[in-house]
Parts: structure tokens; C-alpha cells; sequence
């Protein structure tokens, strides 16, 4: 018998493709960065201090593997985790994109499925948690449109109001006009908004409402994880330099984002090619002489982000020592390796991890389907047996 979630775990290396499965499992590396990753995360949940951080990595060196391994941790923690990997089409000088992206990739702790909106369905208008997310909604935002959607959401018995009403709670922004008739329909009231809504200018107000809300919610912060952050550097000159001021709202959260921790996972080239090869630094001075923070700030951030150094020795025997044990579960059947030899034969792959790893599965593969590969071969009862020579499979039988 075969263990089904084991050759889920295999296949996913086998992939290369990094999974929040994967790093639920192999999340021992690298300690050094975990520790301070979970110092942060500890300082959220009991302090609520909020904090941003950035990493970067060679590719194939494991930036996206310990991403997933933070998602992991965050919701052994209580946290709610949004994932998003930065796109064409997610662009970050274009911060209501990334909301709405955030947003539809928001998994609630133990959930596998993304998704929250259920529970600000369950509200209901007079509750002390609808009260209070109205009173911040009205007074700590920098428009207070989040309180008329937000009053108007829980009070309307109209389900095209209530779909509206809810398409832009999930980024699909509604205009200020039907807002308007809507809230009018249902408190006979007009409103008045103290600063005029628009997306590209007030989308922050959504990620510290939601951030709020989950805390109000009762689960003990907000984890942002943002993949292939380099992406940023196929913008434009003035769009770049719009993204790292969008980037400071989770980098530098001051009083803006709530018990929330956010972490960006950039490539290790990033600066040379990027930030010196484009020259960032001239030409923030060129384009905002007289407001170069926080974008300064957040260059500074990106310069000297902790690079993810190539695992030692002992980290990839860890690592290779689970992998054989995943794929006998995997497969029903008892590699019994030392793990030195598995190691030796991923010596041919190449120095990334995802290669070594690769190496080490196909490796198994061939021993488990055919009783040899390379210079090792599996007798009948199970053991390694190492020839110089690889005596032909009729030979063996």
C-alpha cells in the first residue's frame, strides 16, 4: 500500500513546483532566518506589532519553498495568509490590482481554499463586531466610504445590492454614485463623503479595513506573502519607483496595517540589475526631489535584504533523508540508503536545490522500477549493494 499524501509530497518535488504541502514538511532549513521570521510573527500575535520583510535568492535556492513554509507557520498560528505572486497582470504601482489579487488568494487558518467573505456574511448589523468596524470605517480611514459600503452591506435585503456591495469588498470597486443610491434607497439619507473615493488613490483604506477585521474576527494577525517581487523590474522608470511607495504600506506598515506581517521574496540579481544597472537611487532624485521617503527607504530595504545562502552539508542530508523516506510511503517500499549515498548521487545536478532534489527522485525512481541505478543496485532482501561495474538486470536475476 501506498501512502496517497507521501506521493503527493513527492510529486510536487518531483514538479519542481513549491507547495504549501511541501513546505509544511520539509521546513527545517535555514533556522537562522525562521528564527527571526517567527520572533516577528510572536510580535504580531502578542503585541501586535506589525513588520515587513524582504528576502532574496538565486533561482531554484528556495525563496517560494519558504514562503510556503511562513504560510504554514502563520496559520499553525492563528493567522489568516493572502499569497500572491506579482504578474503583468498584478503589477505593484497599480495597488487596487494587488488588492484585488490579495484578496481572492486569502486563506483563512486550516482552510485549503481561499476565501473569508462568509464571515463578514455571518454578520449581523447591530453586532458589537459590525459596530466596530463601522466606527473605524468612519473615523480611522482616509476616506470614510468603507463606512457607507459597510452599513449598506449589512443592512440591505437586496441580493444585487448585496453582490455589488460585496464585488468591491473583493476589489471590484463599485462607483460613488450607485454606492450612493444605494444607501440612500435604504437609510433615506444622502451621503457626504469627507474625501472623494478613487482606487488609485485610497486603495490603502481596503487593506487596513481588512486588516482590522480580522483582528476583529479573532485571529491573530495577517500574513501578505508576495513571490517573484523582481518583476517589478520590467516596469517603467516612474511605475518602478510608484511600486516601492506602494511596497512601503507593508514594508514600513506604521499605523496602517494591524497586527499584519508582510514579506516580499526577491532575486538575488535584483540590485545589480535593477537598482544599480537602472539607477533607482538618481532617479527617484530626478523624478520626487522633494519626497524621496519612503521610497529611499524601501530601495535601502531591497539593497540590503538577506540573501538565502546555498544549504550546508547537514541541511541537504535533512532533506535528502526525508525525501527517501516520502518516497517509500510514497511507493510501499524500504529504500534502506544511507543518505551519503543519495547525496553522492545528486552530486551531477548542479548546485540548486531544486536540481539536487530532482536528482535524488530520480535516483529512487530507478531503484524502486528496476533494482539499480547508477552504481547501486537493491538485492532481494531490500539491501544496497555498490559495484563498480553494473552488472545488466538478467545478470541480477
Amino acid at each position: 500500500m501506498y501512502d496517497v499524501e507521501a506521493r503527493h509530497i513527492i510529486e510536487a518535488l518531483r514538479s519542481g513546483i513549491p507547495s504549501r504541502a511541501v513546505g509544511q514538511y520539509f521546513s527545517e532549513a535555514r533556522p537562522k532566518i525562521m528564527k527571526e521570521i517567527s520572533d516577528r510573527l510572536d510580535a504580531v500575535c502578542d503585541q501586535g506589532k506589525s513588520s515587513g520583510m524582504v528576502i532574496c535568492g538565486k533561482y531554484g535556492e528556495g525563496k517560494t519553498h519558504l514562503l510556503n513554509t511562513v504560510f504554514n507557520l502563520a496559520h499553525s498560528n492563528q493567522m489568516v495568509v493572502s499569497y500572491l505572486s506579482l504578474s503583468k497582470e498584478t503589477p505593484m504601482d497599480k495597488l487596487y490590482l494587488v488588492y484585488q489579487k490579495v484578496i481572492q488568494n486569502t486563506y483563512l487558518p486550516r482552510r485549503r481554499q481561499p476565501g473569508f467573505m462568509h464571515e463578514l456574511g455571518k454578520l449581523s448589523a447591530n453586532s458589537p463586531i459590525a459596530n466596530e468596524m463601522l466606527l473605524y470605517a468612519a473615523k480611522h480611514l482616509e476616506t470614510d466610504k468603507l463606512y457607507y459600503l459597510l452599513r449598506s452591506y449589512l443592512n440591505t435585503e437586496d441580493s444585487d445590492e448585496k453582490f455589488l456591495l460585496q464585488a468591491d469588498l473583493e476589489g471590484d470597486f463599485i462607483a460613488n454614485a450607485p454606492l450612493k443610491k444605494i444607501y440612500r434607497r435604504i437609510f433615506n439619507q444622502t451621503v457626504k463623503y469627507n474625501v472623494n473615493f478613487t482606487k488609485t488613490k485610497h486603495c490603502g483604506d481596503y487593506f487596513s479595513f481588512m486588516s482590522h477585521l480580522f483582528t476583529q474576527l479573532g485571529y491573530h494577525g495577517w500574513v501578505i506573502l508576495v513571490d517573484e517581487t523582481e518583476l517589478m523590474g520590467r516596469l517603467g522608470k516612474k511605475a518602478r519607483l510608484n511600486g516601492y511607495r506602494n511596497m512601503a504600506q507593508f514594508l514600513l506598515p506604521d499605523e496602517g496595517l494591524e497586527n499584519t506581517f508582510s514579506m516580499f521574496a526577491l532575486s538575488a540579481s535584483y540590485v545589480e540589475d535593477v537598482i544599480d544597472g537602472k539607477h533607482e537611487y538618481e532617479n527617484l532624485e530626478a523624478i520626487y526631489p522633494e519626497e524621496q521617503e519612503p521610497i529611499r527607504t524601501v530601495l535601502n530595504l531591497l539593497t540590503e535584504a538577506p540573501q538565502l545562502l546555498p544549504l550546508t552539508r547537514e541541511e541537504i542530508q535533512e532533506v535528502l533523508g526525508k525525501i527517501q523516506d516520502f518516497h517509500g510511503r510514497a511507493y510501499g517500499w524500504t529504500p534502506n540508503l544511507p543518505v551519503s549515498r543519495l547525496e553522492e548521487s545528486t552530486q551531477a545536478g548542479g548546485y540548486l536545490l531544486r536540481t539536487k532534489i530532482r536528482a535524488a527522485i530520480e535516483f529512487l525512481d530507478q531503484l524502486y522500477q528496476y533494482g539499480e541505478a547508477g552504481r547501486t543496485r537493491i538485492n532481494e532482501v531490500g539491501e544496497e549493494v555498490f559495484t563498480e561495474e553494473v552488472p545488466s538486470l538478467e545478470e541480477w536475476e
